[in-house]
């Protein structure tokens, strides 16, 4: 990718989002709202957090100004890109009773007609996060039944991908193998360069697609100067990871910890308060509603995300499986860190550190992980 790497400044920035805007993209990309970086329509280059980063620990979060105007300059955003592409709340149908006739609506209120959602594009996406998307795509598109909607969002979206040159204190994506400079599942990515040089932007092609839109912007050939200097950023995120996480045999380490004490001990911290699961880019468990109005001539059902921290959620035939805490959070990190490796090929875990940051208590995954490892197990019944 070096080899054909181009350059842009912050008006090619601006060609970039115009060239999506005219192609029919919605643009989604980072803004500043509320005190936090979340994803929003972006139309002008003006609208991306400029001069913005952050602070992140356990439980911790604020927004900071840097001494420079980066755009990208920050670390994981309060969500990803999952909730574009895979909604907090989405209609399944909706039914109407006129009279005698019920009809059903499997869009929204405009009825059948109103088509397939928009495309997105989604621009400034952390290497963790298109992890996170890939991860999505085996589990929503890639086994026996494929989820209709989210295959849609997806084959229509066009990713622009940015490198993370400033790791957040709960970042731990070099332990995952997930970052911070993105390699794969992009149509381009962008490394923003701020070495005392112009501000620019190290663009690296990774489909026709990306090639064809970058086509309509000014990117003339990056030099090798740029190149080098992209390369520098990246080895200096990597080395600047606000955690660690160590993967050796860890699967096996969760599997023999299933009565570990230390399930008591962040039972006692932990609050079942959902944070982690709803700013996870990975998780992806739904419940359904079915709501009507007070007339009862509307009827909708909706899919909604839900969380294994809720006690209905292992409600089966006349109670719940996991009625303690305890058994909840095992639940969440035995299956985040070892049952998916062996569902679906992957850690469940990309890294992004958004747990952590998130979490009232301060429950960190990666202290957890550690503690399980060097905590004694029980011994075995009859032993």
């Amino acid at each position: 990718m070096a080899d054909e790497a181009r350059l842009i400044d912050l008006d090619g920035l601006q060609g970039l989002i115009d060239a999506l805007g005219a192609r029919g993209y919605t643009v989604v990309g980072p803004t500043v709202c509320d005190g936090a970086i979340v994803s929003a329509p972006v139309h002008d280059v003006d609208d991306l957090p400029h001069g913005w980063g952050d602070e992140q620990d356990a439980a911790h979060y604020r927004l900071r100004r840097r001494d420079d105007d980066a755009v990208f300059g920050f670390a994981a955003g309060a969500q990803s890109a999952k909730p574009v592409v895979f909604p907090a709340h989405e209609l399944i149908w909706r039914g109407r009773r006129t009279g005698t006739e019920f009809t059903v609506n499997e869009r929204d209120a405009d009825g059948p007609t109103a088509g397939p959602p928009p495309p997105y594009a989604l621009l400034g996406v952390k290497s963790c996060d298109l992890h996170a998307l890939a991860i999505h795509d085996t589990v929503l598109l890639g086994r026996g039944y494929t989820d209709t909607r989210y295959a849609e969002r997806r084959a229509g979206s066009f990713v622009v991908a940015v490198t993370c040159t400033d790791p957040g204190g709960t970042c731990f994506c070099a332990s995952m193998g997930t970052g911070p400079h993105p390699d794969t599942g992009f149509d381009l990515a962008l490394t923003e360069l701020l070495d005392g040089g112009p501000h620019r932007f190290l663009v690296e092609v990774g489909t026709p697609r990306g090639a064809e839109v970058l086509a309509g912007v000014v990117a003339p050939p990056a030099a090798a100067s740029d190149v080098a200097a992209a390369d520098a950023v990246v080895a200096q995120a990597t080395g600047r990871m606000g955690r660690t996480l160590d993967t050796d045999g860890l699967k096996d380490v969760l599997y023999a910890s299933a009565e570990s004490p230390r399930w008591d001990d962040v039972a006692s911290r932990c609050l079942a308060c959902t944070n982690c699961t709803l700013v996870c880019p990975t998780c992806f468990c739904t419940s359904v509603e079915d709501v009507a109005d007070l007339t009862g001539d509307v009827a909708e059902r909706r899919r909604v995300w839900d969380s294994c921290f809720n006690e209905d959620f292992s409600y089966i035939h006349g109670g719940s499986i996991r009625t303690e805490t305890r058994s909840r959070y095992r639940q969440w990190i035995t299956h985040k860190l070892a049952a998916w490796v062996d569902q679906f090929g992957t850690s469940g875990c990309v890294g992004c550190g958004r747990c952590i940051t998130w979490c009232p208590a301060a429950i960190d995954i990666t202290a957890e992980a550690a503690a399980l490892r060097w905590t004694p197990q029980p011994a075995a019944a009859g032993s």
